[in-house]
């Protein structure tokens, strides 16, 4: 059986899950609930494993469930349907092009930390002892790290003008 800890550790994802699928504060709310509910009961099922796919498929299967006996079916005739507005994505390419070009462009101590932050998700304490630096460094770095990417992406100089040449 799975602990109390690890079961609440998952109720962030479960709520943000919920929302997505109800699109509606309350609703996801009872969600969570009625799936924490079910886990709790069934909890003698669960295989070690994946915790966090066995909720959420649990989750899927309450809302599911849910939904077919509420019979909410409502289908409209494409006239009456509102009109959606898509963002255009023909620029998502370019833009993903340029900020890879630009963390190239970052040192690696600096593109460690910023990778190691951001898209891992680690906090500052892991990131220092991950790299064998003080957090203090770390910290440091990710903000060198930010403030230049900032400056690469805006089109402005590889070089600060406070490290320019002077002849």
């Amino acid at each position: 059986m799975f602990s109390d800890d690890a079961l609440l550790a998952e109720i962030p994802r479960l709520r943000r899950y919920a929302r997505g699928l109800t699109g509606d504060a309350a609703r996801a709310d009872d969600l969570v609930q009625d799936t924490l509910e079910r886990a709790l009961v069934k909890g003698r099922l669960w295989r070690p494993g994946n915790l966090r796919a066995w909720l959420l498929t649990m989750m899927h299967n309450v809302f599911v469930n849910q939904y077919r006996a509420s019979g909410a079916m409502d289908f409209r005739a494409p006239e009456d349907l509102p009109e959606v507005a898509v963002r255009p994505q023909q620029l998502d390419g370019i833009e993903l092009r340029e900020l890879e070009r630009a963390l190239q462009q970052l040192s690696p101590e600096q593109r460690e930390v910023l990778l190691l932050v951001t898209l891992e998700d680690m906090s500052y304490e892991d990131t220092a002892r991950i790299l064998g630096t003080p957090i203090g460094t770390v910290m440091s770095r990710l903000s060198r790290a930010r403030e230049r990417l900032r400056q690469v992406l805006a089109g402005q100089s590889a070089v600060p003008d406070y490290l320019k040449v002077v002849k």
